[in-house]
């Protein structure tokens, strides 16, 4: 949402934006654009007489104990018959019209792949407009309408339409519309990175994610393209439920494009001939697998591989995806937005590949993600943070019990696991057992109560 206001005041409207507990990068971003933020959801804000309210879909209907609507300002709204929409519609509405999409979805990987294919895109002069859930370091923005007009089109059969890169979330649109945000952007090129189970408060299981996935499929043109990972079964189950564009896979050694080499330095193979050369500062596989959709949804609207390839080399990757925010004492601390299991270990693995076998990698998570909340994947969490050498879990707002989750890996002081229930008293345990030359790595979805700057400080105090 705080992209789409970027988006808005882009192209040229007064946007003001409210919600509870807005924290950086965002937060920052739009404080720079001018864009006013107002704390919470107060039906005081009818004053401000907009033409249109775009609803996120943290609001709903829902009801506080003492049965006082918890978002009072969407009660006004629908009382006074007031003309409202949801981000996606509003976005396809008004700004994806006339463009070529390119639309990048995933349980996984989506940020860091729309980033990288918008920065190929990018370097190759096509100036392509962009809507990231996240801040690449290349940019220093998250969204941005880019150019009118498609710069120096390579001659193809789809034509001269400006491009427009999309993070194309699976995660239900409003509370008034229960369809996945992605099946309103049209796009001409979507990329299926990967599919597993997630967002357990609004999918009974995964069959029905891969239907929703399906429903993507079903509205990409005849003369589009279909990028996915063909190491996943899941997707291929979506694509034998029907597809109707032309399908370009990546990922295994049968596939159109696969890698050869290890994530820091690899060859990019095209349906068997060695096409391009990546080496860059990203590690781990999952981020080999990104590379190779973001190359093979470029090539479908006209970069060489080999371009593509030279791109990433000076990709800088997103906020919060394995940034360093300090090294006090010979501690690191990173800050990522791992949250689901499979993100979390893909995460610790690059670490790890990357760092050899003696250095020690300290996970620190927040269980923050509506799914993990539930408990639904509690007894993934020992394999996902095997990986690591000591794991801290933050426990606040868990209906179920970590230590219990957690016992494969020993809990308890002097275990290779420890938890708190308030962020003090984990700064504290993570403080005590880091050592010199250690990596701390501060896994979240949110703000993680400032932990990283509450890290670094008290290393520096010890």
């Amino acid at each position: 949402m705080g992209g789409l206001a970027a988006l808005a005041r882009e192209a040229g409207h007064r946007v003001t934006g409210c919600d509870a507990g807005v924290y950086p990068p965002m937060s920052d971003q739009l404080r720079a654009l001018g864009i006013d933020l107002i704390e919470g959801f107060g039906a005081d804000q009818m004053a401000l007489q907009p033409d249109v309210f775009v609803i996120g879909n943290v609001v709903s209907r829902v009801r506080l104990p003492d049965g006082t609507p918890k978002f009072p300002l969407m009660e006004a709204i629908l009382d006074a018959g007031l003309p409202y929409t949801s981000g996606p519609q509003w976005l396809a509405e008004h700004v994806l019209q006339g463009r070529h999409v390119l639309a990048v979805a995933g349980t996984h990987g989506k940020t860091t792949t729309t980033s990288m294919l918008a920065w190929i895109l990018e370097s190759a002069g096509q100036q392509p407009g962009f809507l990231i859930g996240g801040v690449p370091l290349n940019f220093g923005l998250s969204a941005r309408l880019g150019a009118a007009q498609r710069p120096a089109p390579t001659p193809t059969p789809l034509g001269t339409a400006p491009l427009f890169v999309i993070e194309a979330d699976e995660y239900d649109t409003a509370f008034f519309d229960k369809r996945s945000k992605f099946v309103h952007y049209r796009p001409r090129t979507a990329v299926l990175n990967n599919l597993e189970f997630d967002h357990a408060d609004i999918f009974d299981n995964l069959a029905a994610i891969e239907r929703q996935f399906h429903h993507l499929v079903r509205t990409v043109p005849p003369s589009g393209r279909v990028v996915v990972n063909g190491l996943e079964e899941s997707l291929t189950r979506v694509l034998h439920a029907g597809c109707w564009s032309e399908v370009t896979n990546f990922g295994a050694a049968v596939s159109d494009f696969y890698a050869v080499g290890n994530p820091q330095a690899f060859d990019v193979m095209h349906q068997g001939r060695p096409v391009a050369r990546v080496e860059w500062s990203l590690t781990g596989v999952h981020n080999q697998l990104n590379a190779l959709a973001a190359i093979a949804a470029a090539h479908h609207v006209g970069v060489p591989p080999q371009e593509a390839a030279s791109a990433l080399a000076s990709f800088q990757n997103v906020k919060r995806r394995m940034e360093l925010r300090g090294t006090v004492g010979g501690v690191a601390v990173y800050d990522d937005f791992a949250h689901h299991p499979t993100a979390l270990r893909t995460t610790l693995d690059g670490l790890r590949r990357s760092l050899g076998s003696s250095a020690r990698i300290l996970a620190v998570f927040e269980p923050r993600s509506n799914t993990m909340k539930l408990g639904s994947m509690k007894s993934q969490l020992p394999w996902a943070l095997e990986p690591a050498d000591l794991a801290f879990c933050h426990t606040a707002g868990l209906d179920w019990d970590a230590t219990q989750a957690l016992a494969p890996l020993g809990v308890g002081q002097g275990q290779r696991a420890q938890t708190a229930a308030d962020i003090d008293t984990l700064v504290a345990q993570v403080v005590q057992s880091a050592r010199p030359g250690d990596h701390v790595v501060c896994m979240s979805n949110g703000g993680f109560g400032g932990i990283h700057a509450k890290l670094l400080q008290a290393l520096q105090n010890q």
